[in-house]
């Protein structure tokens, strides 16, 4: 059975013959393969555990804390992650050969210095405590990639919510641009109009845009990445628009059991300010032939990783890992969403309202997708910030505009 560790390193494989192997004599495996003393070594199949910063925070990870539990009693199976934290420095095999700088007969030129100069390390702590899903929004998202698409091609999404003053960053919907998706690409066909009335809606809901979303697909699991190198570049340049430290970028995936079964997989990230820099500096190559690995990012110069001049990056060096919960969100997602593969009409908005009947006024267009549809038919300036605000505050929604939200679905 082959397992893969998690570290601050990236990510590495251990190869376990003997099903009946112990906590301990894997900690074992790990010391003689990668070098971490026993003693060093926190282990869980929590990802949380690459949050801890203290030996407090350790301490609440004990799943695998008990040496002479047998690995088969955690339900690990072939190709599962187990996290692991330890203390000190080693040097990571496979690292890229050392190549001297300054040498015989190469002039430096100051780019070469600067270079030299450019350190990439882990960022150990995300700008952000948690990033929480709107868990209607969150299934939305997840059932489409999952159930239409099959993940067999990527879909991606801007998050809006807030970000909360213990650090939080809420997510209560999302918007999903035109789009191109692919095995392993994701074209985003942005249309800034569309993009101007979709945050007139945010602000009206006391809500930004607090992130991004995507899908990795089948293919993509097979090659054994959080990220690949296309999905780094478009997650930097992303996070470097926004101009928000709190920025999220969220992976959805499917991951098979050890039943066989598939389960969806949300996990939540920050780019790294390394990595955000250097893409608003232009360091990062942006075009990537057949043999290129998409685990590394390759760089226009050399870099300094671990010591080394390189100019390939493990994609892990720029991946910050922020924790994920969820909530029940002020708004509901059961209206069909934009720039999908089915065409929103009219008699869908009919359909939604008839539905929602029962409901007072303002809880029937609580939705996100209805008002970015509605949008189509009123006024930006006037009719949307006042629908906005009631949704906002739930308040009453004025009986005129009930009546016109009422007349223009009777037109379908």
């Amino acid at each position: 059975m082959m397992l893969r560790i998690r570290s601050r390193d990236g990510l590495e494989r251990l190869q376990i013959d003997d099903p009946h192997t112990t906590i301990g004599q894997f900690k074992a495996i790990i010391e003689t393969q990668l070098k971490i003393p026993i003693h060093n070594q926190t282990l869980s199949t929590d990802q949380n555990l690459l949050l801890a910063k203290t030996p407090d925070d350790l301490l609440r990870f004990t799943d695998m804390a008990d040496p002479t539990t047998p690995i088969s009693a955690l339900n690990l199976s072939h190709g599962s992650i187990v996290f692991l934290h330890y203390y000190g420095e080693r040097t990571v095999a496979g690292a890229p050969t050392f190549s001297p700088a300054g040498s015989f007969g190469r002039k430096m030129t100051m780019d070469d210095l600067i270079a030299k100069q450019t350190r990439i390390t882990r960022q150990e702590s995300p700008h952000c405590d948690a990033a929480s899903f709107d868990r209607y929004s969150a299934n939305a998202f997840q059932s489409y990639v999952n159930e239409t698409l099959a993940f067999a091609s990527k879909r991606g999404g801007f998050l809006y919510g807030r970000v909360l003053e213990d650090g939080t960053v809420q997510v209560d919907f999302i918007y999903e641009p035109p789009q191109q998706g692919m095995e392993d690409d994701l074209i985003l066909l942005r249309d800034p109009q569309e993009e101007k009335v979709v945050d007139t809606i945010a602000a009206g809901l006391g809500m930004s845009r607090v992130g991004f979303i995507f899908s990795q697909t089948i293919l993509q699991d097979k090659k054994d990445y959080n990220f690949s190198n296309k999905e780094v570049i478009q997650a930097a340049e992303l996070h470097a628009e926004s101009g928000l430290k709190e920025w999220v970028t969220v992976v959805v995936k499917l991951m098979v059991n050890e039943d066989g079964d598939a389960d969806v997989h949300f996990e939540a990230f920050q780019m790294s300010d390394m990595c955000v820099k250097l893409f608003k500096e232009g360091w990062f190559e942006r075009e990537f032939g057949e043999n290129d690995d998409p685990k590394l990012s390759k760089m226009k110069k050399e870099v300094v990783v671990g010591g080394k001049d390189v100019k390939e990056v493990d994609n892990d060096f720029f991946l910050v890992v922020v924790k994920i919960v969820d909530h029940e969100g002020p708004l509901s997602s059961t209206f069909p969403i934009e720039n999908r593969n089915t065409f929103v009409t009219m008699k869908a908005l009919k359909s939604h309202l008839d539905r929602t009947k029962s409901l007072p006024f303002v809880k029937r267009i609580s939705d996100f997708h209805l008002l970015l549809f509605l949008a189509k038919f009123l006024d930006l300036s006037s009719d949307i910030p006042a629908l906005t605000e009631c949704v906002h505050l739930q308040t009453p929604v004025p009986e005129g505009y009930q009546l016109l939200i009422e007349s223009i679905a009777n037109t379908s």
